[in-house]
């Protein structure tokens, strides 16, 4: 079955990083566009990044432009969130998720990981 396993979060300085990791199993991950989302307490869902099967086109966000870098690894069906310059604003659950397709919504998500921005 489709599984994705995130890691990587915890508490940080504002002005800090993070690198979230999701490994996926269960599915042909090279096949699939991959997308990160967040959600804060009380808000609604929040689309960060995605990027295609390959690789080489990505999207992000207008809130994280410049300081998130998502990337994959097809080899270890891995896909990363690099975060630099982390606001409390960017306080949240992290999800990945897998897309049914570029634009569409996405079909299975993990289990999300937590990221808190903090002095």
């Amino acid at each position: 079955q489709v599984q994705l396993v995130e890691s990587g979060g915890g508490l940080v300085q504002p002005g800090g990083f993070l690198k979230l990791s999701c490994v996926a199993s269960g599915f042909t991950f090279s096949s699939y566009h991959m997308s990160w989302y967040r959600q804060a307490p009380g808000n609604a869902r929040e689309f960060v990044a995605r990027i295609i099967s390959s690789g080489n086109v990505k999207q992000y966000a207008d809130s994280v432009k410049g300081r998130f870098t998502i990337s994959r690894d097809n080899a270890k069906n891995t896909v990363y969130l690099q975060m630099n310059s982390l606001k409390p604003e960017d306080t949240a659950v992290y999800y990945c998720a897998r897309l049914r397709g570029w634009y569409d919504e996405y079909d299975y998500r993990g289990q999300g990981t937590q990221v808190t921005v903090s002095s």
